[in-house]
């Protein structure tokens, strides 16, 4: 437990992020807008990247791919996690006629819209964080090469 307790605490802050994010939306009255969510994938991908970082500076003898790839898929499935939760305690019991004003087409067409668009909350979040953690794996990863003059 005691190597997943850093990527546990970034991914309780990038899920805080995330959650502030959405609420600022809110007080604008922003937040049915679609397109705004992208700068989600921002959020996570700098908690994402600043986790492995963190852990790599912190104990370089020990970094390798998989503890760089692990911490970032723990960090992005708390932030998910908690995120989606929120989510979906926020569109069904602080402001209950979000998601009809989401997707007017949407929520008339599909019985069980609340479902569909939690599991879209959840997906998009878990796919952005296995995206990132690979992309960024390939900056920390430890190289096999010869050092020059060595050979």
């Amino acid at each position: 437990m005691k190597n997943y307790t850093l990527p546990i605490r970034f991914g309780i802050v990038t899920s805080a992020c995330l959650i502030a994010y959405f609420l600022i939306l809110a007080l604008l009255g922003l937040h049915t807008n679609v397109f705004y969510s992208l700068f989600n994938m921002i959020i996570t991908g700098f908690g994402v990247y600043e986790t492995i970082k963190y852990l790599k500076v912190k104990s370089p003898e020990t970094f390798g791919y998989s503890t760089g790839f692990v911490a970032g898929l723990v960090t992005g499935g708390v932030a998910t996690l908690i995120f989606t939760l929120f989510f979906a305690f926020y569109s069904t019991e602080l402001s209950p006629g979000f998601l009809e004003e989401l997707s007017t087409k949407w929520a008339k067409e599909y019985e069980n819209f609340e479902a569909i668009v939690f599991l879209v909350v959840a997906t998009m979040g878990f796919v952005t964080s296995l995206v990132l953690t690979l992309s960024f794996m390939q900056l920390f990863k430890p190289s096999n090469n010869l050092k020059r003059g060595k050979g």
